[in-house]
């Protein structure tokens, strides 16, 4: 299992810092909310990437309904050819909040599922190369030999894990059908991560029948876990993360959201980081 930490709400600056330190204390990668009004996460990575030589970095996630799909390659395939093949990517519909809604109207879950089917098969598709092209509900690409870049460090593309939502089967199914499954469950007060290893067996059978039926193979697929885990006692943050480990998930993010950006909040950052990854085999 590799461990990875949400670096929330830093300037790019920090973020560099951040993931040196991070890099340095053995963690696995370092990732970043992509927001519609903020820090921009891709020069906030970029600025990581220059710091590092190791540590995956990634955004956790992309809304990417409410991004051009070709704005997203060109991003992510330029940061991978100068991280030399370091970039992960994470996609969802995105969650409709104040922060989204002040710039955009809000829209049916419906259509950012269209957007998003649409917006992968064309990121896929200008990943592998042209000519490419593409015809659908709310985009079309033309075939265009207009300065193409270099090939990804990565192939056929940057990676992506995408929010498959338990129990629907068409959420699940879409998630499957990429590189990794960022574990979702709909309840009736909304829709939340798993909350117990036993949760994401649950998901995880389900996503492994899916993928199956599509004939894919499933080693080498990743299930993300996140939550929270203490820094002063590494025993009990390995239990906790073994149990995820065992039940299916081949990653598990560091996601404490309440982190203030601060001097407060930078030290328990600090801290947490310094402690090093909470995996079983540490």
């Amino acid at each position: 299992m590799k461990c990875g930490l949400v670096v929330p709400f830093f300037d790019a600056d920090e973020v560099a810092e951040i993931a040196a330190r991070a890099e340095d204390s053995g963690w696995d990668g370092l990732f970043l909310a992509e927001a519609v009004w903020g820090v921009d996460a891709w020069v906030a990575l970029t600025a990581a990437a220059m710091r590092t030589d190791r540590i995956r970095l990634g955004t956790m996630l992309t809304p990417l309904p409410r991004i051009k799909p070709w704005d997203l390659a060109s991003r992510a395939g330029t940061l991978d050819r100068l991280s030399k093949g370091r970039v992960q990517l994470a996609v969802g519909l995105g969650a409709l909040h104040p922060g989204w809604t002040a710039f955009e109207p809000a829209t049916s879950t419906r259509e950012r599922a269209q957007l998003l089917d649409e917006a992968l098969a064309i990121y896929d598709g200008l990943m592998r190369g042209g000519p490419f092209s593409f015809q659908g509900e709310h985009y079309s690409v033309e075939p265009t030999d207009f300065f193409p870049p270099d090939p990804t460090a990565q192939q056929p593309r940057v990676p992506v894990w995408v929010v498959g939502a338990y129990p629907s089967t068409r959420s699940l199914r879409r998630a499957t059908r990429w590189d990794g499954l960022v574990p979702n469950v709909i309840t009736d007060e909304g829709v939340r991560g798993p909350q117990s290893p036993e949760e994401l067996v649950s998901i995880i059978d389900d996503a492994r029948r899916l993928r199956t039926e599509a004939g894919l193979e499933w080693d080498g697929f990743d299930v993300i876990a996140e939550g929270i885990t203490p820094a002063d006692d590494r025993d009990a943050a390995a239990a906790q993360v073994g149990r995820w480990r065992d039940a299916g998930a081949t990653w598990w993010i560091e996601s404490d959201w309440s982190i203030a950006r601060n001097e407060e909040g930078r030290a328990a950052l600090n801290t947490r980081i310094d402690a090093g990854p909470p995996g079983p085999e540490n």
